[in-house]
């Protein structure tokens, strides 16, 4: 599945798999020798430690080649605030409590509760997304329905 990133998001992406290809790479090849030298395999709990250690960093690097190939860079200025979008900030209300918060909708790598990111996969993203001003976006928590008026949306 493809995930909708910033560009700003996707370059930090890119050079942390740099960082893990040309830097930590090395240094689990580099730990898995030193404990080869260590003498006997089979007792050796600090080579079978630095395998797993590369065996886990080698997965991460997988993921985060796929996560690369099948972003899609979304730029802000092509953004259409008449509706909830992927990138727009959203002003709603809880019309139950009358509490107003405003959330930036992003994808999940982007994802920041404490900085008013939120996922459009996240159940207040999903049901946010595509309402317009006015509109009240019914959202199913685990504490029940839960009511939200859209105020206004901006980039």
């Amino acid at each position: 599945m493809s995930e909708y990133v910033t560009k700003e998001t996707f370059e930090k992406m890119k050079e942390e798999l740099h960082r893990m290809k040309t830097i930590d790479r090395p240094a689990a090849s580099k730990a898995i020798a030193e404990a080869r030298e260590k003498g006997d395999l089979k007792e050796n709990a600090e080579y079978d430690s630095a395998k797993e250690a590369q065996g886990l960093l080698e997965a991460k690097i997988k993921q985060l080649e796929g996560a690369i190939a099948t972003a899609k860079i979304v730029d802000p200025g092509t953004i259409d605030t008449s509706r909830v979008a992927i990138l727009t900030k959203v002003t709603i209300t809880n019309v139950a409590t009358k509490k107003t918060v405003t959330y930036q909708i992003v994808g999940e790598k982007e994802a920041d509760l404490k900085a008013g990111k939120i996922s459009a996969s996240s159940p207040i993203g999903k049901g946010l997304l595509g309402k317009s001003k006015g509109e009240v976006a019914e959202v199913q928590a685990p504490t029940g329905m839960i009511k939200f008026k859209v105020e206004e949306i901006t980039i």
